[in-house]
């Protein structure tokens, strides 16, 4: 609906009701409409899911069109995020959020900052959700607020070619509301619990949700060691009970990342029950690092299974954990890539120990041999250090080719002493273009980084208080900070009007006419911006 025939449907409304709804204002009905587009978590999550849906098909027939999110730990962060890019980019187009479950322990947790083992209180994943909603939303008021106060202006003005081109930026205004791909991590326990807390993120918004193969009791960050997978019938039961919660709540577009944590996890906690030979528990089984033994060898409370008409041992830590053969990492992941794409699982996540194209799109190679249109979610890590790795593949490939790298140390390569040579330049062209370059071969259909806002907040206060606390007193925030915001256009500069106060004195004047008392007078010290 425009926003003109908006204010014909309330004038409607308001004349039924009679004189009762006199001091009503149609426009300004039409106006807090417009402001407030999504008035519940499902509908966001439903125009979401689609938004997931036609970009996932854009990407299938054409790998250029991949999409990209950073992870945020604060509405603040998500909300000044997609304003920039609006501002930058013009449109907020296959462009997304990430909740990183990495920032919401070490930063959202009651408990204080905690590492990603699923130790932070479940519900504060849902919590973040809604958090990010709500000031996405609020930066949709923000932008429409200043809009109609155009619109008021050029009316006054008695400008009809502006009023035009005013009114048509409100009807065909972009929200700054976005997809979220929500990390669930594990489930927080068994496949009911799983559901339970499904349930909570898309009611808060959530169109896509990330669920990892590891013990939920046990879980690791998946660049850390000491990872524990699950066996595919228990991931799948939990993939089950996310589509469940996506169809009770009629998200029938609802997305499902599945991420395996196979490659880097050498252990496990279960051996799957296997029926006939070769099914999936024997699939599973056959990776396991076992010994041949007979009834004789077995010790006191050993465990041991049948493989291929051979009786097995399989080997197991002092902990009880059982150990999978080494250098079987891809072999489990493509495995359990398929298994969860055939189970109802719409997009992958394959977490590698380092950003190197080649590796996943082998990987990926293999899995689309069984499912061709099989995309992955892939994690720009900042666990990586992408200087030395890319300057490592640059200088591996060369010495293959036979050219001469006498004058580099492969293992100082992230030394300033290189920065300027052609072995870095070339290094840092690969990675400006990795996305790209993976989305074509690779099948990475969204890239995401999990932490960056962790460390430009770290960055950014780290060089203020260097300034302000130093010999640079206020000048370490005027130079550094605030000059920077005025001259780079960011709109956080009016704190005020981004916190809300020149909303704040619109819904005055429409509730109180001419008595409002409003903030936006001329003593206000945000009109020196």
């Amino acid at each position: 609906m425009s926003y003109s025939s908006d204010i014909d449907a309330a004038a409607s409304l308001i004349k039924e009701q009679g004189s009762a709804w006199n001091a009503i204002s149609p426009e300004y009905v039409a106006r807090m409409r417009a402001q407030n587009r999504f008035q519940t978590g499902i509908d966001i999550a439903k125009y979401t899911a689609g938004i997931m849906r036609k970009d996932m098909a854009e990407y299938d027939a054409d790998s250029a069109s991949y999409t990209q999110s950073l992870g945020c730990w604060h509405g603040f962060i998500g909300q000044q995020k997609m304003i920039a890019i609006k501002k930058h980019l013009e449109t907020t187009n296959k462009r997304y959020l990430y909740l990183s479950g990495w920032m919401v322990a070490a930063l959202r947790s009651d408990f204080g900052p905690l590492p990603d083992q699923s130790m932070h209180e479940k519900t504060s994943v849902s919590a973040l959700i809604a958090e990010l909603y709500t000031f996405l939303r609020q930066a949709d008021a923000r932008e429409l607020g200043g809009l109609f106060r155009e619109l008021d202006a050029a009316r006054e003005a008695g400008d009809a070619a502006a009023e035009a081109e005013v009114q048509a930026k409100i009807d065909n205004h972009e929200t700054h509301v976005v997809p979220i791909i929500a990390d669930i991590d594990a489930g927080f326990g068994n496949e009911e619990a799983t559901y339970l807390l499904a349930k909570q993120m898309i009611e808060a918004g959530a169109c896509c949700i990330q669920l990892e193969n590891q013990v939920s009791d046990a879980k690791q960050c998946g660049h850390q060691d000491g990872k524990v997978t699950v066996p595919h019938e228990d991931f799948v039961a939990k993939i089950n009970a996310v589509r469940y919660a996506f169809l009770e709540l009629g998200v029938d577009d609802g997305v499902i990342v599945a991420r395996t944590d196979s490659l880097g996890a050498g252990l496990t906690q279960k051996i799957p029950v296997s029926k006939t030979p070769g099914d999936l528990a024997d699939q599973y089984n056959a990776f396991l690092e076992v010994e041949e033994v007979s009834a004789d060898d077995l010790g006191n409370g050993d465990l041991v299974i049948k493989q291929n008409g051979k009786l097995v041992r399989p080997v197991r830590l002092p902990n009880g954990l059982m150990r999978f053969k080494a250098g079987t990492g891809e072999a489990r992941c493509v495995l359990d890539s398929i298994v969860s794409l055939q189970s109802g699982a719409d997009l992958l996540w394959i977490e590698t120990e380092k950003p190197h194209v080649g590796q996943i799109g082998g990987m990926v190679d293999e899995i689309r041999k069984v499912i061709p249109n099989a995309k992955l979610v892939y994690n720009n890590s900042p666990s990586f250090n992408w200087t030395l790795n890319f300057r490592q593949q640059v200088f591996d490939t060369w010495a293959e080719a036979g050219k001469d790298v006498s004058a580099y140390v492969r293992d100082d390569l992230m030394s300033e002493s290189y920065d300027e040579t052609e072995l870095a330049v070339v290094a840092d062209e690969k990675i400006r273009t990795f996305q790209a370059d993976s989305a074509r071969e690779a099948g990475i259909f969204h890239h995401l980084i999990t932490l960056p806002t962790y460390h430009t907040a770290a960055l950014s206060t780290d060089n203020l208080a260097k300034e302000y606390f130093g010999d640079q007193g206020m000048l370490g925030y005027v130079a550094g900070v605030q000059r920077k915001e005025i001259r780079q256009g960011i709109a956080c500069v009016k704190h005020q009007n981004m916190a809300g106060s020149d909303m704040g004195d619109a819904h005055k004047e429409y509730f109180s006419g001419d008595q409002a008392l409003k903030a936006s007078g001329k003593d206000n010290t945000m009109n020196q911006f």
